[in-house]
């Protein structure tokens, strides 16, 4: 029996592969931490003949997202076998090409690179947007356009949203003349993906009227990672719902599960105070570097690797130097996060001065006409706060100023 030697998180060629995994032979054990497992082993055998038979392109799912979804179940329950059994009852809807017709709606810098990898997959989507000429090139591989979202939806076994503003999601998911929900059939499942405010559970509660189902799965990693399909996925609903949706979410990341409805939007929030702080700490370190008359490509490289090594620093780093402020994230949209976060720190009694700074400075090149940079450009409300330019060299170091 293949015993999946060199695991490298990929997918599995067969149920021989799978079962491997679990009968304590070579390197296979160790990679979960669990010991021989003879009577597990053939029960999960039973269970991979069952979905063979029924649905041959479902035990070609990704070897890493059941692992971590067995890790976490045995964890809290010693039970590999009673995992199994919650996991079969749900898998028995595993979600595939061949099985489920999917609605995206939003194709803006993040939507049109996630939408183009479930097209690339083999699913069938069906696409809107405000202004069609945004999808044309996800039209030219195959998706089919809606002229609503209600249209869309009725279309659709699933449903994705990512958009711009909280009003934009109620419009296109809760609207009753024109919302995806008011098209969604009994049993469809709508996956909003927009950093919006945290009462999803409204869209939730919305969903079960309709006799449907709700995910909140905003989502991490820029432009970069929607092209690159290794975005996080930060999901808020149902466990069961989320891992039969987790083989269709791998196609645009790496998914984890954040707790109930809402739990997703929470945990992108505190992504986005995180990443606030960071690109203000890294906007103010290459002004200071500037000042102090270092090269800035060779400072870069040298903090990159020590304690003050991040993936913003990573990302946007040189994006900085070379006066590249194009979009992967806008700052329009950063602005809106920041705020949603704020009015929720208001609502928890939370004072977070950090934030608002950040915010702040935000809100300055929103008012300078620049929000629809990228987030980066943070670096331009302090190049004016400090009247210099990391551009043009044109002030003085600290260095020449005490010469």
């Amino acid at each position: 029996m293949h015993t999946c030697n060199n695991f490298d998180g990929g997918v599995l060629e067969n149920k021989t592969d799978f079962c491997g995994i679990f009968n304590g032979s070579n390197n296979s054990t160790h990679l979960v931490n669990y010991p021989n497992n003879l009577a597990f082993s053939m029960e999960l055998q039973e269970y991979l003949a069952q979905i063979t038979h029924s649905a041959p392109e479902l035990h070609n799912m990704r070897l890493l997202s059941f692992l971590c979804l067995l890790h976490r179940s045995t964890t809290h329950t010693h039970s590999p076998s009673l995992f199994l059994r919650h996991y079969m009852a749900a898998a028995a809807e595993l979600i595939g090409p061949s099985n489920t017709k999917l609605g995206w709606i939003g194709t803006g810098v993040m939507g049109r690179s996630m939408c183009s990898h479930l097209l690339k997959a083999g699913y069938t989507v069906t696409i809107y947007t405000r202004t069609q000429s945004k999808a044309e090139s996800l039209l030219s591989m195959g998706a089919r356009w809606a002229e609503s979202p209600k249209s869309l939806a009725s279309q659709s076994t699933s449903c994705f949203s990512i958009v711009g503003y909280p009003s934009d999601v109620r419009h296109v998911i809760l609207d009753p003349a024109s919302g995806a929900l008011s098209g969604l059939r009994p049993g469809g499942v709508m996956i909003d993906m927009t950093t919006s405010d945290p009462p999803s559970p409204l869209i939730h509660s919305a969903a079960s009227a309709a006799g449907c189902s709700s995910v909140d799965a905003p989502v991490s990693g820029g432009d970069r990672g929607a092209r690159l399909a290794s975005l996080s996925i930060f999901t808020g609903g149902d466990e069961t719902l989320v891992t039969r949706l987790t083989p269709l979410l791998n196609h645009l990341g790496r998914v984890y599960y954040m707790g109930g409805p809402g739990k997703g939007q929470f945990c992108k929030l505190a992504n986005q105070v995180t990443i606030a702080s960071t690109m203000v700490g890294l906007c103010e370190g290459l002004i200071y570097a500037h000042k102090a008359g270092l090269d800035l490509s060779n400072y870069l490289n040298a903090i990159s690797t020590g304690a003050a090594g991040s993936k913003s620093l990573d990302l946007y780093g040189n994006r900085i130097l070379n006066r590249d402020f194009e979009a992967g994230f806008y700052v329009n949209h950063f602005v809106k996060d920041l705020g949603i976060c704020l009015r929720e720190c208001q609502n928890m009694g939370l004072a977070l001065p950090g934030l608002a700074l950040a915010q702040q400075l935000y809100l300055s090149l929103k008012a300078h006409g620049e929000g629809d940079l990228g987030t980066q450009a943070l670096v331009l409300a302090l190049e004016r706060l400090n009247n210099v330019s990391l551009e043009s060299g044109s002030s003085k170091s600290l260095a020449e100023g005490k010469n």
